[in-house]
């Protein structure tokens, strides 16, 4: 590990081969155009849960909203989670914003080259802190994602659970024994490359791997079982009803916590329900009793599913022209009342998002859609 004395290296797995497939097979994405370190940091921190396909267009928008780490300094937090609206897990978005505020207030506006400086930065964990030094600075220690997991465990048969932090550990001390001299970043790039594209999860093509002949795993017929790994608990349901409150022109929507799932994003005004029978038009004039108001439900929308890492939102969604407000507003939360326009500059989550595509209409009136709005 950094600073301490190496693990020794597995002989078999020569480091050249995979330097010389990675050469041939390297892909050419938006965040290896150079080795600039905000522009690493921000690819690895968009990429952690999410596929690379998906992460391209989100990251070179974000890069031309925020060249550098002063401009993502000096943004707003809201102009922040709008850039990062659709991609998910958006704590990733608020620890980038906080984090580019402590580089520019500590470290003078460049990203450290220490690792544990790295690492004690908002949203920045042990892997991420390596993939910077190694990536961007070059320095010689392991970046150990999820790819790369996989790629060692089935090289070194490693059949032990690899989300246990001392086989993780194990792993870490491989890879940074075989870092070639001078080629961190080289090998960094093409360890995550050959997880990416030839030892996959489901279907390794072990025909085009650089490493067949030396992996113990192919020797042993044990490619597809390795590697091995607690099974995920599925994901939890939650039943809701979504009170979409039309008050002319306008629908109300409502500002979720600081803290938590989604925080400080927009939504429309919901509630659970204990079971999938309970969320019906009823539930939705509670909703919007909530908030004060009487509500007549005038019709139902295509119901919203979507899945978190732990739970799933199976959300039904009414439409509720307003009748009468009948009290006051509730403390808390920051409301408003938004027209079309002003709900597509609003950061919403994804499935709120796809809520407001499948009810407002292209040129700003109500009900069901016949023209649907593009996702922001």
């Amino acid at each position: 590990m950094p600073g301490g004395s190496r693990a020794p290296a597995p002989a078999a797995l020569p480091a050249d081969r995979l330097l010389a497939w990675f050469a041939a097979h390297r892909r050419p994405l938006p965040w290896r155009e150079n080795r600039d370190p905000y522009r690493v940091w921000v690819a690895e921190v968009m990429l952690q849960q999410t596929r690379v396909d998906t992460a391209i267009p989100y990251y070179q928008r974000f890069m031309a909203l925020f060249p550098t780490v002063h401009a993502l300094a000096q943004a707003s937090e809201a102009a922040v989670l709008k850039a990062w609206e659709g991609l998910g897990y958006y704590s990733r978005a608020r620890h980038l914003h906080r984090a580019a505020r402590e580089i520019v207030a500590r470290h003078g506006g460049r990203l450290p080259q220490d690792p544990a400086q790295l690492a004690a930065l908002p949203g920045i964990g042990p892997y991420t802190a390596g993939a910077i030094a190694a990536l961007a600075y070059n320095q010689p220690v392991p970046a150990v994602d999820g790819n790369v997991l996989r790629v060692m465990a089935r090289a070194l048969a490693i059949t032990e659970d690899i989300t246990r932090p001392a086989v993780q550990r194990r792993i870490a001390a491989a890879v940074e024994a075989m870092i070639p001299p001078g080629k961190a970043a080289l090998w960094a790039e093409a360890l995550m490359e050959l997880g990416a594209l030839v030892c996959t999860p489901r279907q390794p093509d072990c025909s085009g791997c650089p490493w067949q002949e030396a992996c113990a795993a192919y020797r042993l017929g044990q490619v597809h079982a390795l590697p091995r790994r607690r099974p995920r608990p599925k994901p939890r349901p939650i039943f809701g009803a979504v009170a979409l409150i039309q008050r002319e022109q306008r629908v109300l929507v409502v500002r979720r916590p600081d803290e938590g799932l989604l925080a400080g994003m927009w939504e429309f005004p919901w509630a659970e329900a204990p079971a999938a029978a309970d969320a019906g038009p009823a539930l939705a004039q509670a909703v919007a009793r909530q908030w004060g108001l009487a509500v007549q439900v005038a019709a139902e929308l295509e119901p919203v599913r979507h899945v978190f890492s732990h739970l799933e939102w199976r959300l039904r969604v009414f439409v509720c022209p307003l009748v009468e407000e009948v009290g006051p507003p509730p403390p808390g939360p920051e409301r408003r009342w938004a027209s079309p326009k002003e709900l597509a500059r609003l950061a919403l989550g994804r499935a709120h998002r796809r809520i407001a595509q499948r009810w407002w209409t292209a040129d700003g009136g109500m009900g069901p859609v016949q023209q649907r709005l593009p996702l922001a």
